[in-house]
C-alpha cells in the first residue's frame, strides 16, 4: 500500500461492516485501493435451481475416497442428488430417497450413506442394500445430527433417540431414549477423534435458552453432563476440534476487527493428535438467534464448559457448519455476513468472507477445488474457493493518473467519490499534445525537401506513439509545472463519471463538501494554487472553484464560479452553511455569492500554514503545518448578528509538525505529526468554564500570553510513537457491535488501530502484562523498548499492543510464568 496519502472509513458498497478507502502511490503509478475487512472469495462455478432450496450437504461413496462424490440438495418437498466429475450431473441411483425433504445426509463407517428425512432413516451399504428405520406413531423427526459412526435424532415432544454403528457396519438402536425439558431446536456431534469408536459428547439446543452437554459414553448414554444459559435463543451448534502448533497457547488479537477474535483454552483442554504432534482444541460453537455467535472450550474428559467467547457477526440467525480448510477443522457461520473461524500458521482467526450473503453451506473436495465451499444464495448453487489464508483485508484497485492528495465522499444516496490529483513537474494532457505539435513543426521546418516525406513518417508516428505512464514514467516538465485534475469514481467497480482537467500550472490542494444556508443544494469547493514554488514557498495567487453537484444520483459536478485568494488554500471546511478555508495563515470564513465566495471574516494569528480544520459546534480546531493545534472560537456580534468574530482561544505549549488531526469530542483531539507521534490533546475543565463565562469574546481576543500566544493552553492526555509519519486518522467503527476505534494509516503503507479500554481493571492488566514483556527483552537489536516507544516524548497512557501481541510467541514456560504474576492461567491471558 505504501505510500498511503489520505484515507476514509465508509460503508458505501451497503455491507454490514464499513470499508477503507485509501489513495495510494505516487505519479502515474497511483491508486485508489477500496480495503474491505475479510477473506477473498473466488467463485468456481455457479447454477441455478429449480425451486427454493433449504439445505445443501457432500458426501463421498467411501472414506478412502480424497473427493466428494455427491451434491444433496434438500427442497422443501424433495430431495435433489448431483454427481459430481468432470461435470456436475444429476442422478437417480444413488439410493437417496427424492420424493422427500432430506435434514442430514453422512457418509458412515468405510462404505455407506445415510440419509435422514422427517419419516425415518435411510442406511444406504455399498452393495445397494438399504435399511430404513421409520418413526413410532405419527410422529415425525425435527432435528438431527451424525457423524461417522452416530446418528442422534430428535422426535416431536423432544425425545433424543441415540445409534451407533458396531464393528459389523450395522447402525443400531440404543434402548434408552431421553426425553428433554424444552422443545429442541439444534443439536450437534463432533468428529470422532482419531483411534476411538465414538464422540463422546452430544451439544443440544433447547428452547427455554440453554445448551446441554449430554454424554453418550455406553456406562451413562444420553445423560446430562452440564448447561449453560444463554441471552438469546440457540439457532445452530457446532462441536468442531480446531488445532495449533504445540507451542502456543494462546491465540492473537486482530486490531483490525476490533478485538481479540479467538484464543485457545490452555493446557487443561488440550489434546494431542497422533500426526505431526498438532495440539487441538474440542470447541462448542453456538450460533444464536440475535446474531451473535459464543465460541466455549469443552473439557475432553469431563464435557464441561469452560472460556465461552462472544463476536456479534450480524442482524440475521447464526448458523454454522464444519468445514475443512488447510488440513484441519474449521467453522463458517452463516448471517448477513459469512465469517469463517480457522487455524492458521498456529493462530486463531475469526475472519469475514468478501461475498455476498449465503444461506446454507458445506465443504466441498473435487480434483479442481480440493478445499472448497458448496453454498445456496438466491435460489442458485454456488462453488466457492478461499483465497489468501490468514490476511486480514481484501482489496480493489483502481488507478488513478496524478498523484492523489485528497478525496471527499459524496451522499450516501449517490456512493461516488472525488478524488483530488495533483502531480509537480508534469505536463497536463493538453499541454503533451502542445508540445509535440510544436516539436513535430519543428522538426518539418529543420528538414530539408529530400528527407520531407521521411520526417512526415516519423512526425505522424511520434504523433500517434502513446507511451504507458505507468511503465515509463512521465515526462519531466520542470520547477512550478503543476498538473492536476479532479476524478468523480465510482469505487465499487472503479467506472470514471466525470474527470475535470484543471489548466496547466493551476495545482489543487484541498477540497470540502459543502451545503450553504443561503443557497439549496449539494456543492464542492476546491482549492487551487497557480505557479508554486516549493521551497521557498512562494505563489502568483490561489482559486477556490466552486462547483454544484447536478445529479446526486450520478456524481455529475458543474462549475458555479471561481473566487481568487492571496495564498495557498491548504484547508477547507464547512461549517454551519458557510464555508471555512485556511488561505496560507489566515483563517476565512465565507459565504456563497452569486458571482463569487464572500469573505466575512478572518483570523490572523495563526503562525504559518493552516494544513486542516475540524469543528465542532461553534468550536473550530486548526492546525498549522509547524506550531500544532489551535481552538478558535466563532461569535457573531451586534443585534443583526452580521459582526462575526474568529477567537483564539486555546492553543498547544509544544510546537508540532502537524500532518494530520481528528476530533473525538467536543474538547478532545488527536494529533499526528511527520516524526511519527501520535497525541491527543484535551481543553481543561478550566478553559470550558471561562469560555462561556466570556459571551464577548474580548477577553480571549486581547488577553495573550508570550510570544502572541493564547494564554490557555492544551492539556497532553496520551503520547506514543508509532515509528512512521502519520497521515490520516479515522474514528469509526470497524465491526458490527464493536467500539469505536481510530484507524490510522502511514506513509510507509501500515494500517493502525488505537482502542479505548473500557475499564480500569483491563487497562490494569494489560499496563502489567506490558511490564513483564518489557522485561524479556523482545528487541532483535537489543534496544530498549520504552526509549523507542518514548523517541521524542515520553510514552504516556498508550499500552503498545504489537508488544503484548508477543505473549502468544514466547515459551509455554515463560507464557505460565508471566500469567501467575498476574494471577491469571495462559488461556485467560
Amino acid at each position: 500500500l505504501s505510500p498511503i496519502l489520505s484515507s476514509q472509513v465508509a460503508d458505501l458498497s451497503h455491507d454490514d461492516t464499513p470499508q477503507l478507502y485509501a489513495l495510494c502511490g505516487r505519479g502515474p503509478r497511483s491508486t485508489l485501493r477500496v480495503l474491505r475487512h475479510g477473506l477473498e472469495v473466488s467463485e468456481m462455478a455457479k447454477s441455478e435451481l429449480p425451486g427454493s432450496p433449504n439445505a445443501v450437504w457432500t458426501v463421498k461413496r467411501s472414506v478412502d475416497e480424497l473427493y466428494d462424490a455427491y451434491i444433496v440438495v434438500s427442497f422443501v418437498n424433495a430431495t435433489l442428488v448431483l454427481s459430481i466429475g468432470e461435470t456436475v450431473e444429476e442422478v437417480t441411483d444413488s439410493g437417496f430417497l427424492g420424493t422427500t425433504p432430506t435434514l442430514c445426509c453422512h457418509q458412515l463407517g468405510e462404505d455407506a450413506l445415510i440419509q435422514v428425512y422427517p419419516d425415518g432413516i435411510r442406511h444406504i451399504r455399498s452393495d445397494r442394500r438399504v435399511n430404513v428405520w421409520r418413526t413410532p406413531g405419527k410422529r415425525t423427526i425435527v432435528k438431527c445430527t451424525v457423524n461417522e459412526r452416530q446418528v442422534v435424532i430428535a422426535l416431536t415432544g423432544g425425545e433424543l433417540v441415540y445409534f451407533e454403528m458396531d464393528s459389523s457396519g450395522q447402525l443400531n438402536e440404543y434402548t434408552d431414549r431421553s426425553a428433554m425439558s424444552a422443545d429442541v431446536i439444534c443439536m450437534s456431534l463432533g468428529r470422532v477423534p482419531q483411534g476411538e469408536q465414538r464422540c463422546r459428547f452430544l451439544a443440544v439446543g433447547l428452547s427455554d435458552r440453554t445448551v446441554r452437554m449430554i454424554s453418550l459414553d455406553p456406562s451413562s448414554c444420553l445423560k446430562p453432563i452440564t448447561m449453560q444459559a444463554l441471552p438469546s435463543p440457540p439457532e445452530s451448534l457446532c462441536l468442531a476440534e480446531m488445532g495449533s502448533s504445540s507451542s502456543i497457547v494462546s491465540s492473537s488479537t486482530n486490531a483490525s476487527s476490533g478485538g481479540p477474535t479467538t484464543s485457545s483454552a490452555g493446557d487443561n483442554h488440550t489434546s494431542s493428535n497422533a500426526t505431526g504432534g498438532v495440539t487441538t482444541i474440542l470447541f462448542l460453537n453456538i450460533g444464536l438467534n440475535n446474531g451473535v455467535l459464543l465460541r466455549a472450550v469443552v473439557d475432553p474428559v469431563t464435557g464441561d464448559l469452560s472460556d465461552t467467547r462472544t463476536r456479534y457477526l450480524g442482524s440475521r440467525p447464526v448458523k454454522l457448519f464444519s468445514l475443512r480448510v488447510h488440513d484441519s477443522e474449521a467453522v463458517l457461520a452463516v448471517s448477513s455476513r459469512s465469517w469463517l473461524s480457522y487455524s492458521y500458521q498456529a493462530r486463531f482467526h475469526l475472519t469475514p468472507l468478501c461475498y455476498e450473503q449465503l444461506e446454507y453451506s458445506a465443504g466441498f473436495a473435487s480434483e479442481q477445488c480440493p478445499e472448497g465451499i458448496v453454498a445456496i444464495s438466491h435460489n442458485s448453487l454456488r462453488i466457492l474457493a478461499l483465497e489468501k489464508l490468514g490476511t486480514v483485508f481484501n482489496q480493489l484497485t483502481h488507478p488513478l493518473e496524478y498523484t492523489p492528495k485528497k478525496f471527499i465522499i459524496l451522499p450516501p444516496e449517490c456512493g461516488r467519490l472525488v478524488v483530488v490529483e495533483t502531480d509537480h513537474n508534469v505536463f497536463t494532457q493538453d499541454t503533451k499534445i502542445q508540445r509535440k505539435q510544436e516539436m513535430v513543426q519543428k522538426m518539418l521546418e529543420m528538414s530539408s525537401e529530400e528527407n520531407k516525406d521521411f520526417v512526415r513518417e516519423m512526425a505522424s508516428k511520434f504523433l500517434s506513439e502513446d507511451l504507458n505512464e505507468r511503465t515509463f514514467g512521465a515526462p519531466k516538465a520542470g520547477l512550478r509545472m503543476w498538473a492536476s485534475l479532479l476524478r468523480v469514481i465510482d469505487p465499487n467497480d472503479g467506472r470514471v463519471v466525470q474527470k475535470i482537467s484543471l489548466p496547466q500550472n493551476e495545482a489543487a490542494h484541498s477540497i470540502a463538501l459543502c451545503r450553504f444556508a443561503n443557497r439549496e443544494g449539494v456543492y464542492i469547493v476546491v482549492g487551487t494554487v497557480r505557479d508554486m514554488l516549493l521551497n521557498p514557498r512562494a505563489v502568483t495567487g490561489g482559486c477556490l472553484r466552486t462547483y454544484q453537484v447536478m445529479d446526486q444520483y450520478k456524481g455529475t459536478l458543474a462549475l458555479v464560479h471561481e473566487t481568487p485568494v492571496d495564498d495557498v488554500p491548504g484547508a477547507l471546511c464547512n461549517f454551519h452553511g458557510r464555508l471555512l478555508v485556511g488561505v496560507g495563515n489566515k483563517l476565512r470564513l465565507y459565504e456563497l455569492g452569486k458571482k463569487k465566495l464572500l469573505k466575512k471574516c478572518e483570523n490572523k494569528h495563526i503562525p504559518n500554514l493552516i494544513n486542516n480544520i475540524q469543528v465542532s459546534g461553534n468550536r473550530i480546531a486548526v492546525s498549522d503545518v509547524q506550531e500544532s493545534l489551535f481552538f478558535v472560537r466563532f461569535h457573531k456580534r451586534g443585534n443583526t448578528g452580521s459582526d462575526m468574530q474568529l477567537v483564539v482561544f486555546a492553543d498547544d505549549n509544544v510546537a508540532r509538525w502537524v500532518t494530520t488531526f481528528r476530533l473525538l469530542d467536543h474538547n478532545t483531539a488527536v494529533v499526528a505529526d511527520k516524526f511519527g507521534n501520535i497525541i491527543i490533546l484535551r481543553l481543561p475543565k478550566e478553559v470550558n468554564d471561562e469560555v462561556d463565562e466570556d459571551p464577548s469574546g474580548n477577553r480571549a481576543l486581547w488577553d495573550r500570553g508570550n510570544l502572541s500566544g493564547s494564554s490557555q493552553k492544551l492539556e497532553t492526555l496520551c503520547q506514543f510513537y508509532v515509528g512512521e509519519t502519520i497521515t490520516s486518522i479515522e474514528k469509526s467503527v470497524l465491526v458490527p457491535g464493536g467500539s469505536e476505534s481510530l484507524i490510522y494509516t502511514t506513509l510507509s503503507g501500515s494500517i493502525g488501530v488505537l482502542m479505548p479500554f473500557s475499564s480500569k481493571e483491563a487497562y490494569d492488566f494489560m499496563q502489567h502484562l506490558e511490564m513483564y514483556l518489557k522485561a524479556e527483552r523482545i528487541s532483535l537489536i537489543g534496544r530498549d523498548h520504552l526509549h523507542f516507544r518514548s523517541y521524542y516524548f515520553p510514552c504516556r497512557n498508550v499500552i503498545d499492543g504489537d508488544l503484548c501481541e508477543y505473549y502468544n510467541n514466547l515459551e509455554t514456560s515463560k507464557q505460565k510464568n508471566i500469567a501467575h504474576e498476574l494471577d491469571k492461567i495462559p488461556s485467560e491471558v
